[in-house]
């Protein structure tokens, strides 16, 4: 009788078994109910305190003009208010037919990193400069006399570190402060080139072929310019120029640009003798959005190693 009842009993534990056996779980069960535990754990949990934002650096803004000879070249300085004696400045220059108003962002960006940054408008630069003229009277070599005045105001402003100057350029604006830190290499800390427009020499002789067949005016991207824009642009090659300086160079450039293609800046770097190319993927001839973002952020990382050095 026990055998029989203890054979019952191992017949009836290997059913029970067999069942477990047949019935598989989801993979995921195992680690299903420690995360809905963790889970609730959390959301039962006091929320973590945030740290509190750094307050933003204060900016003064204000205009600014500097005398070349009967000109008076307008600007406006953005610094922080941070109650600092002394900041390094950047010289802002905008592209061809443009204005200060075209920087305001890296000027604001810039400054909240501890920078003095004027931007200036060029003497017949564009139809808004408020440095006044009109574009047949601008050249590269009158836009270069005018940021060289530029440099000198500023050098002398008694919150600037005049042995941490900086140029910055755009389009045109990159084309003109080569220009300038060529032949004042010795002022110039470093330089920022955004899609500079090396190409414009190029372009003056494929429209002309030839000095000789200057006009007196051409009408390019729907401005009128003098026969002294293409003379002064095809007088001398910037390749040639840019070799003269030889202090850092940041150059970034947008890798859809067809207004000026990036290798002219892939050609300037071979030149330049301390450069570094940033190429931003899917920018054109201008940064805007997130592109204009990612330029600001690299030109910081930029400046933090070479403003050190």
């Amino acid at each position: 009788m026990n055998k029989a009842i203890s054979l019952l009993l191992a017949v009836a534990m290997a059913a029970l078994l067999l069942a477990g056996c047949g019935s598989k779980a989801p993979a995921s069960s195992s680690t299903a109910p420690a995360a809905s535990s963790e889970a609730q754990a959390a959301s039962q949990a006091p929320a973590a305190s945030e740290e509190p934002a750094e307050p933003e650096v204060p900016l003064i803004e204000e205009e600014l003009y500097a005398p070349n000879g009967d000109k008076n070249i307008y600007g406006v300085m953005t610094r922080p208010d941070d109650g600092q004696e002394k900041y390094p400045v950047i010289i802002m220059s905008h592209g061809f037919a443009g204005s200060c108003k075209d920087q305001k962002a890296y000027a604001e960006d810039l400054a909240k990193a501890g920078y003095a940054c004027i931007r200036i408008d060029f003497y017949g630069g564009g139809r808004a400069s408020k440095s006044g003229g009109s574009m047949e009277e601008m050249s590269v070599k009158t836009e270069a006399t005018d940021l060289s005045a530029v440099m000198d105001m500023v050098k002398g402003l008694d919150y600037v570190d005049p042995d941490r100057l900086f140029l910055f350029g755009a389009s045109q604006g990159g084309f003109v402060s080569t220009m300038v830190a060529a032949d004042r290499a010795d002022e110039v800390k470093g330089m920022i080139l955004l899609f500079p427009a090396y190409a414009l020499q190029d372009d003056c002789w494929e429209r002309h072929g030839s000095i000789e067949n200057v006009p007196e005016t051409e009408v390019v991207m729907n401005n009128t310019l003098s026969a002294m824009y293409s003379l002064d642009a095809m007088s001398f090659d910037i390749y040639e120029v840019m070799g003269n300086y030889t202090g850092p160079v940041l150059l970034l450039h947008g890798d859809k640009d067809t207004l000026v293609k990036p290798s002219y800046s892939e050609r300037a770097n071979e030149v330049f003798e301390n450069s570094e190319l940033y190429i931003i993927q899917g920018a054109g001839h201008g940064f805007n959005g997130k592109h204009q973002k990612e330029a600001s952020q690299k030109i910081q990382e930029w400046l933090q190693i070479n403003d050190a050095q």
